[in-house]
């Protein structure tokens, strides 16, 4: 689902329930169990032949899983090149150098990110003082992962405190992003107080003076309770550091706040800003960014209740709220469809009285802002590609000149600094990590040391617009290894997103040359549902409009072959969580153009989806089973019901993780039952599970590169290629 959705209280199967490694006897998957229901919703007949499966408790469903993922593991590891391409993965990867990400910058030039040396299988926590400064490891999930017997464990968040003294961090295990809250003075490095359970996001916020901190957290439900209470009233509690998770005041949620009126499902955080003597909560529903926006005095806190004064609600189409001293600055797409910034003087907080700062761009899309100590930073979207600029008295910049792309990291929470750390951003180059200041000066930092690994190809990147069904043009990316011949034989990928206005940007993988040097062609395609053109492309795929996007997808497929890139002979496609939905209906409505596809933990049964705790929480983006107005479309974007008995349906393998909390496993796990009893190919159907996986966060460096290798082996198998050779 969306990269900013809520946790959810997870059944985490037993990792025992794989052993992945046992080969499976049965020469065919086994056949699921069936109990149908047929459900007459709206004057339609829904039949769901698969709806026990939903029981992931069932020892029947239990079994059945166990011998489908032992199935689709042996029928990978048989896959001639499958091995060979893992290793060339692994190397590739090693070769780049180290990765770093969610680089921090804190006063006192304290660099706090996440770092995975070449080499090494999970992302540490370390600190450096100063560029020039010894890095020293904070938290290392290594020595958790080995205290648990090889359960791989994960750092979900982390929030360094505004004096340096402490460390805010939530630990998950097995990828089920189930984190806990932990607490670590940082100079004796020990912990302090208990881990708080059930801290799933990262909304955890110091107050001004690093004594204290607030956090959401979610309720422990009752036993029975139904799987979509899992979200709803949640509360912002205040603990003082050192003190035992019973002493946390609640300060701000449902249960808290009657006289506010919040949703059941306003899941909010209370932030600060040092120097600032304003506190801000924010609701969202976990999905969509617009949400309520209240203010209230630090000094508040002081008093037995605190009385918040709202500034927006959910119709004004605020999507960031920042504060900086008296003014709160807030990013909304409200008669700019491309997005712009306000500012609000907080002595005089009327959402009617802010004043815009950064107008709306004359082409491109506003999609993200930050500040520095004297400056507006923005990111626009221009095609594939983002840029960031600045912008302080009266001027706007460009911060990195010259480059192919650049967005900022948002490192500079406490508004310290009047330079700001970027990262490039580009399909053919390692990304580096840089400080730009006000007047067009860039530096590397050297705190990501990637290199492009030795004698890989050069690659071409065309961008195009592809009309679609309706005569609209999306954009689509291609890329592919230098010098190939376009005449229909090549392997090829189609990726697509699509949802909840996020766009894919140009990105460097250098895992992604085990596939250009077999000839691969990777293409990405922003349909619409993504943010690619601001609000008005995102609400073209969306809902009622969902359509557009797999449209967009099969427009993007027969562009591919009509240019002679693939065939439908060598075409696949690929879709990820929301971008199931892109996926599962490009081939379900267009099968004859695919020789296979990726659905990768997603999103299959949209009618279904609002019964699971994550679900619940999409209804903002997706519409309601339950609405008549909104059923119609669901039912259309629904891949599970959408397969026709008889139809020869292409390869199709479908990967999930057990613990997933985002997109239950059952979504695959009836889609896969349902695909393999009524194809007529005769072309696989897989099921491949891992049960220490979830949607994808926390994975180690070891799954990504299994994942990755058995996406392109099980391609090139399908395509005729298993025993092709990389070109020279």
């Amino acid at each position: 689902m969306s990269i900013h959705v809520s946790r959810r209280r997870q059944l985490i199967l037993a990792a025992s329930l794989f052993s992945l490694g046992l080969a499976a006897e049965a020469v065919t998957p086994p056949a699921a169990p069936s109990q149908a229901v047929t459900e007459t919703l709206h004057g339609v007949d829904v039949a769901d032949p698969y709806r026990n499966l939903e029981n992931l408790k069932s020892p029947e469903t239990q079994a059945w899983l166990k011998a489908q993922g032992a199935y689709a593991a042996e029928q990978l590891a048989a896959i001639p090149v499958r091995d060979e391409i893992q290793q060339r993965i692994e190397m590739l990867a090693q070769a780049t150098g180290d990765l770093v990400r969610g680089v921090v910058r804190m006063p006192g030039e304290r660099y706090y990110y996440l770092k995975r040396k070449a080499g090494e299988n999970q992302l540490k926590l370390v600190l450096r003082t100063g560029l020039g400064g010894v890095e020293k490891v904070l938290v290392d999930p290594e020595a958790l992962t080995k205290a648990a017997g090889g359960v791989p464990h994960a750092i979900n968040y982390f929030v360094p405190s505004w004096d340096g003294r402490y460390l805010a961090y939530g630990i998950s295990a097995g990828g089920s992003e189930d984190a806990s809250l932990y607490v670590m003075d940082l100079r004796s490095g020990k912990p302090v107080g208990a881990p708080v359970p059930r801290v799933h996001e990262s909304a955890v916020h110091w107050l001004p003076d690093s004594k204290a901190l607030t956090y959401n957290q979610i309720r422990e439900l009752p036993a029975g309770a139904p799987d979509t209470e899992a979200y709803m009233d949640s509360t912002v509690f205040l603990l003082k550091v050192g003190d035992m998770a019973s002493a946390a005041r609640p300060l701000f949620g449902p249960l808290v706040n009657p006289e506010l009126k919040l949703d059941r499902l306003d899941v909010g955080n209370v932030f600060f800003s040092p120097g600032s003597a304003y506190m801000v909560a924010r609701t969202t529903d976990t999905t969509v960014p617009e949400g309520k926006v209240f203010i209230a005095p630090v000094a508040s806190l002081k008093a037995k209740t605190v009385s918040w004064q709202r500034v927006s609600g959910f119709d004004d189409k605020i999507t960031d709220v920042q504060l900086r001293g008296k003014q709160l600055f807030l990013r909304t797409y409200e008669g700019a469809p491309r997005g712009r910034v306000l500012a609000l003087d907080l002595a005089k907080p009327v959402l009617a009285n802010a004043r815009t700062v950064v107008p709306e761009p004359a082409t491109g899309v506003l999609e993200a802002f930050a500040l520095g100590r004297d400056a507006i930073y923005t990111e626009e979207r221009q095609g594939f590609t983002l840029r960031t600029l600045r912008h302080a008295g009266g001027k706007t910049s460009d911060m990195a000149p010259g480059l192919a792309g650049s967005t900022f990291l948002g490192g500079d929470p406490a508004h310290a600094y009047s330079d700001m750390l970027l990262t490039t951003s580009s399909w053919t180059e390692p990304a580096t990590i840089l400080l730009a200041d006000g007047h067009g000066k860039v530096r590397n930092t050297g705190l990501r040391d990637s290199q492009k690994p030795a004698g890989v190809p050069e690659l071409v990147v065309t961008e195009v617009m592809v009309p679609s069904h309706d005569g609209v043009k999306v954009p689509l990316a291609i890329l592919h290894r230098k010098g190939l011949m376009l005449n229909g034989s090549n392997p090829t990928l189609l990726v697509g997103y699509a949802a909840y206005g996020f766009s894919i940007e140009a990105t460097y993988d250098p895992r992604a040359y085990a596939w250009f040097e077999r000839g691969g062609v990777l293409a990405f395609v922003n349909a619409r549902g993504s943010g690619a053109f601001g609000d008005a492309w995102y609400r073209a795929g969306f809902k009622a409009t969902k359509a557009n996007t797999w449209k967009d997808g099969v427009a993007a497929a027969r562009y591919l072959i009509n240019q002679g890139y693939a065939s439908n002979k060598t075409l696949g496609v690929w879709g990820t969580s929301a971008g199931g939905i892109f996926v599962g209906r490009s081939v379900t409505s267009a099968p004859d153009l695919f020789a296979a596809a990726i659905f990768d933990v997603g999103i299959m049964d949209a009618v279904r989806a609002e019964e699971s705790a994550n679900g619940v929480t999409n209804i903002s983006e997706f519409g309601s089973a339950k609405n008549p107005a909104e059923f119609p479309a669901l039912l259309e974007m629904s891949t599970y019901h959408q397969v026709k008995d008889g139809t020869a349906y292409p390869a199709v393998m479908f990967i999930h993780g057990l613990n997933d909390p985002r997109v239950d496993v059952w979504h695959s796990a009836k889609t896969a039952a349902r695909l393999q009893a009524a194809t007529s190919s005769g072309k696989p159907i897989l099921l491949r599970l891992d049960g220490q996986a979830g949607h994808g966060v926390g994975s180690t460096a070891a799954q990504g590169y299994s994942k990755q290798a058995d996406i392109y082996s099980f391609l090139l198998w399908q395509f005729g290629m298993a025993g092709n050779k990389p070109a020279n």
